[in-house]
């Protein structure tokens, strides 16, 4: 299992915005395309300072061969939609990617 990780800041007045953009359209569009190997996503948020609010997302997927078929070759990139760029203050211009060596819940 691969978690992809990450991040992106807004301002405050744009935090709802993004976030509702993310659970309304941007995560749904990756279900439903042919995403083979994709298994979900998380979406964390926190009050960064008093200008930002910084949201990171984690996209979990099969195997490296699941990203590069989700983001291309150049999988590393950060895949950001016009419609996140209008709302966004910065972010990553990479993702990163992580072997998920062990989970629990309790």
């Amino acid at each position: 299992m691969i978690d992809r990780i990450w991040h992106g800041w807004t301002t405050r007045e744009n935090a709802d915005k993004y976030e509702r953009l993310l659970r309304e359209e941007i995560l749904p569009s990756f279900a439903d395309a042919d995403n083979d190997g994709y298994r979900g996503a998380r979406i964390l948020r926190r009050e960064a300072d008093a200008d930002e609010v910084e949201f990171v997302t984690i996209l979990r997927f099969d195997s490296v061969e699941s990203v590069k078929r989700f983001a291309g070759e150049e999988y590393r990139e950060a895949h950001v939609p016009p419609a996140a760029r209008e709302v966004l203050k910065r972010y990553d211009d990479r993702a990163r990617h992580y072997e998920v060596r062990e989970e629990r819940e309790y």
